[in-house]
């Protein structure tokens, strides 16, 4: 098992991934293009950002108000008065157990709760924030069709050469469980 398993190791695909994006940049773009570029990316990066925080929020926020409704139901549960017997038409007499402890709340529903609405604000806050982001970003590039021309035929000229990359790797006699592995 090669160390480029896992997709955190395979650093030397991102760095030529890198370097050829970086040569199209300079080559194909003018210094404005290049500009909306990096506009576009921090905006994108700026909702993604701005949104996953709101997310966590309001994440946190909904899981205070279900615990305290938990409790606040709990606490009304344990206040009325429950039946301790029933008796049968035919005389005889059970006695009930008492279920209060199953439905106190515990640590562990309340770190249950606080992480999981935590991590789904988090997915759809993040989610949403790319969502709005990516929105924006393409609108900064659409407003000059010149400008939008240009970094399309770029991006089509560096998928090109990434995938002329990839074919060479694939011809390069390697066998195809040595590539993935």
């Amino acid at each position: 098992m090669s160390s480029e398993t896992f997709a955190f190791n395979r650093r030397r695909a991102r760095d030529e991934l890198n370097a050829l994006a970086e040569e199209h940049m300079q080559h194909d773009l003018q210094p404005a293009d290049r500009d909306k570029l990096q506009s576009s990316a921090q905006k994108i990066a700026i909702h993604t950002t701005l949104g996953s925080l709101i997310g966590i929020g309001l994440g946190a926020y909904f899981a205070f108000r279900l615990r305290r409704g938990r409790l606040q139901l709990f606490e009304a549960f344990k206040a009325k008065e429950k039946p301790t017997a029933v008796q049968f038409a035919d005389g005889r007499t059970e006695t009930l157990p008492d279920i209060t402890p199953f439905f106190q709340p515990s640590p562990a529903g309340d770190f249950a709760t606080y992480f999981l609405f935590g991590a789904g604000g988090l997915f759809i806050g993040g989610e949403t924030g790319f969502l709005t982001g990516t929105y924006s970003a393409s609108r900064t590039l659409s407003k000059d069709p010149e400008s939008k021309a240009r970094i399309e035929n770029a991006f089509r000229k560096f998928r090109a050469d990434v995938l002329r990359k990839e074919a060479d790797q694939l011809d390069g006699g390697q066998s195809a469980l040595e590539q993935l592995f």
